[in-house]
């Protein structure tokens, strides 16, 4: 039996798999959800599947997304990401990066889990969206406008209200299927 893809992933076997197997599949551990947030961050203004087809590039630069490891990352280390050419070479992202995983931790300080945090703006329950073409898919929600601007508000960076809708997406929080 043939399974029934969004059209979007239709490119190739990279993202069939992507959308098959994690794509829209609510996510409660932190360590994933801190991926997503940095790759979805990495995205803005660019593909996903570029960001995809470099998933494993980033991992190995950044320590597997270790918030913690990420958090203290040195200038030198700065330095070394933005040589690296088998991820996003962009300083403004890059830092980012790191200022969102001490962001992330100080979340994790205020409500346990970051998890516990982003569910809790859908009371931990994914959206079902049901939409029956790619036009019907918002590139942003009140919902992701209310997590984009409370996350800029302590202080995080590159998380627009797209990127979140795109995270959100990503992390099962709301599934476009």
């Amino acid at each position: 039996m043939e399974k029934i893809r969004c059209g979007w992933c239709e490119k190739d076997d990279l993202y069939r798999k992507y959308h098959d197997e994690e794509w829209g599949r609510p996510v409660y551990d932190d360590e994933t959800i801190f991926e997503f947030l940095i790759l979805e961050s990495f995205q803005a203004g660019l593909s996903w599947y570029t960001i995809l087809s470099k998933r494993e590039n980033f991992r190995k630069a950044f320590d597997y997304f270790d918030y913690k490891k990420m958090a203290v990352y040195s200038d030198m280390k700065i330095e070394e990401l933005m040589n690296n050419a088998g991820i996003i070479r962009n300083r403004l992202k890059i830092k980012a990066a790191v200022t969102n995983a001490q962001k992330f931790m100080e979340v994790q300080a205020e409500f346990g889990s970051f998890s516990q945090y982003i569910w809790g703006f859908i009371d931990g329950t994914p959206i079902d969206n049901k939409p029956m073409a790619l036009s019907e898919v918002p590139a942003t929600t009140e919902i992701s406008d209310a997590i984009s601007k409370d996350l800029k508000k302590r202080g995080f960076k590159f998380v627009g209200s797209t990127v979140i809708y795109a995270h959100m997406q990503a992390t099962g929080m709301i599934n476009d299927q």
